[in-house]
């Protein structure tokens, strides 16, 4: 398996492109933004001109895109779509954070349409995406695992087998961001309170990356937030759509995750405020602004009183 076809080349597809050309992968992209497509052939990919030319010549293809409409727009309801151009057999990888309902019917489909499907959500953000250094949670076939070995391997250092029922990947990644979500925003929150109580942002970094309260995501998103950086590496609107299908999956499972719901309103002021494009560590500013808009709330009550 040598030649690798990624569609949707942003955030994560085009640092995964970077690792796969790394390790010796030829890899050709698609993307429906032109500049994206330029990234990538920058970092020395090929272009396809359709899904369909791409899965053509295509061993196996990683779909990173956003939503499962999308995946299944470049799969099967594109005019050039990537089921009318793969040969029998060819592996494909569903990377993106979708519902494991959906991940089960686009497995369906992709088998039904010849090819072997791993569902492999991904997590680690760009930084170890390009260092190959991504947690991959994989359900598929003992064969389409085996096949793609060498490609996991150059993305992942850590790849879970979750189990060879597709869905059961989807599963295991909302889990997992359920939990990210709700670190993220606690963290956010009792930064932001902290700081309100004149408490050093930088010790506090410090004290929490070695104690009881340590979270990854918090020591990198905040480190990045006290210092004014929210370019977005995961936009803040990504994660609200995933902690919103979490959260459906946790009601369909009869869980209360009462902490889930409270990250999740943390997430949607932060959209409904207009950071939405920004990196998901804006979530301090929200933080920061309910406990500015609060304190004059309070004042202002006091002065009518």
């Amino acid at each position: 398996m040598r030649s690798i076809g990624i569609i949707g080349v942003g955030n994560m597809g085009l640092p995964m492109l970077i690792a796969l050309r790394r390790a010796g992968f030829q890899v050709t992209a698609r993307d429906l933004r032109g500049e994206a497509e330029v990234a990538a052939r920058a970092a020395g990919a090929n272009i396809a001109a359709s899904a369909r030319e791409l899965a053509a010549i295509s061993d196996m293809i990683l779909l990173v895109v956003v939503d499962a409409d999308q995946i299944e727009d470049a799969l099967f309801r594109e005019a050039d779509p990537a089921a009318s151009g793969w040969r029998p057999g060819t592996v494909v990888a569903l990377c993106s954070t979708i519902s494991p309902e959906d991940a089960e019917r686009l497995a369906a489909r992709i088998a039904a349409a010849g090819a072997e499907v791993i569902d492999a959500p991904i997590s680690g953000g760009p930084v170890r995406a390009e260092a190959g250094q991504l947690s991959l949670m994989l359900a598929g076939s003992d064969t389409a695992l085996a096949r793609a070995e060498s490609v996991l391997a150059a993305l992942g250092n850590k790849r879970f087998r979750v189990s060879a029922r597709p869905g059961d990947g989807a599963r295991m990644k909302l889990v997992n961001n359920l939990l990210a979500g709700i670190n993220l925003a606690a963290g956010a929150e009792v930064l932001a309170l902290g700081e309100s109580l004149g408490l050093d942002p930088q010790t506090m970094l410090a004290v929490l990356g070695a104690s009881s309260g340590q979270s990854w995501i918090v020591d990198e998103r905040m480190s990045r937030a006290f210092a004014g950086d929210f370019a977005a590496r995961a936009h803040a609107r990504i994660l609200l759509k995933d902690v919103i299908l979490a959260m459906g999956m946790a009601r369909e499972a009869g869980c209360d995750a009462a902490l889930g719901d409270a990250a999740l309103a943390l997430f949607r002021e932060t959209v409904e405020r207009g950071w939405g494009g920004e990196d998901d560590a804006v979530l301090l500013r929200t933080a920061r602004q309910r406990i500015i808009e609060r304190l004059a709330q309070s004042k202002a009550s006091g002065k009518t009183d």
